[in-house]
């Protein structure tokens, strides 16, 4: 009986111990307050973006520079013997101090263009020849779908490579790049 009290009085002490420890001041895993603050501070001056430093007033700006908006001398001549073959009067020229006289807005984007060129498109009509696919006809020329013609814009002279996308009659469908419209079959007269 001896052996069995000690053992139990060793684990009472063993017990008080445990729970000593346990009644005082708990470890913690967060770093202490001063510490934190230190790299709280440090990461928002690392954080903060430097100031830059101001330009010259006599830098050239390299994406606007003087009389970027003039028109190419060398677009000047292509489009005046463009509209001489087509025996139209040429575009006007530059006025005095290099300001461009007012001329019509050409298309922005690759929809302004298709939107252009697809409203002077008038197919003659549309063949359907059995075992093949739907084809329209432009005078002397067909295409078929998928089929790739070029056509010049009467307006600047620039020709632009149109590819024909479906034929569901009584429309058809042209693309331009990504761009895609949906135009009537018309005659041609």
């Amino acid at each position: 009986m001896n052996h069995r009290t000690t053992l139990i009085s060793g684990g009472l002490l063993l017990g008080l111990a445990a729970a000593a420890s346990a009644a005082g001041k708990p470890l913690s895993d967060l770093v202490s307050t001063e510490k934190r603050k230190a790299t709280v501070e440090l990461a928002q001056r690392l954080a903060r973006a430097p100031e830059p430093a101001p330009l010259p007033g006599d830098l050239i700006q390299p994406f606007n520079p003087p009389n970027f908006d003039q028109p190419d001398p060398e677009e000047l001549r292509a489009a005046a013997a463009a509209a001489a073959k087509a025996g139209v009067a040429p575009p006007p020229l530059p006025g005095p101090g290099g300001a461009a006289v007012a001329q019509p807005a050409r298309p922005v984007g690759d929809r302004d263009i298709l939107e252009t060129i697809a409203a002077q498109i008038r197919p003659s009509g549309m063949l359907h020849p059995t075992g093949k696919s739907a084809r329209l006809t432009f005078g002397r020329k067909t295409v078929e779908i998928g089929g790739r013609f070029t056509v010049t814009n009467p307006g600047n002279g620039q020709e632009y490579e149109l590819e024909l996308v479906a034929i569901e009659p009584p429309t058809f469908t042209l693309r331009y790049r990504n761009e895609e419209i949906t135009r009537p079959i018309k005659s041609g007269k």
